[in-house]
């Protein structure tokens, strides 16, 4: 999250963030390596309406479960959002989305 701040993103919200909100984070980043997947659509459905219309949303999860990287995709589509990229590394995939009418609403504010 650091990071993300010392990048610009001063308005970011993880799964460890409390008394928020809804609807004015740019940025939304699920660590959930080591977590039961069963467990992601309950956080998201927490998560997603805390986030801006136009933000991005990353979800990093374990590398090696195939299974669930497309049960995750299928979670986000069901929430409106589309997958723009997901990247591997040793540590695990990180996939990252929008909502699929996020240009829609840049364009309208």
């Amino acid at each position: 999250m650091f990071e993300l701040h010392s990048r610009g993103y001063n308005r970011v919200v993880t799964g460890m963030t409390y008394g928020l909100q809804r609807g004015r984070y740019d940025v939304g980043f699920l660590d959930w390596r080591l977590q039961q997947i069963k467990a992601i659509e309950a956080k998201l459905d927490w998560l997603v309406p805390l986030l801006a219309p136009t933000s991005v949303l990353v979800i990093w999860l374990d590398a090696s479960e195939r299974e669930d990287h497309q049960k995750v995709r299928s979670i986000l589509v069901r929430l409106g959002f589309r997958v723009e990229a997901g990247t591997c590394c040793e540590d695990g995939l990180a996939i990252s989305a929008r909502r699929r009418d996020a240009n829609q609403q840049a364009m309208a504010a």
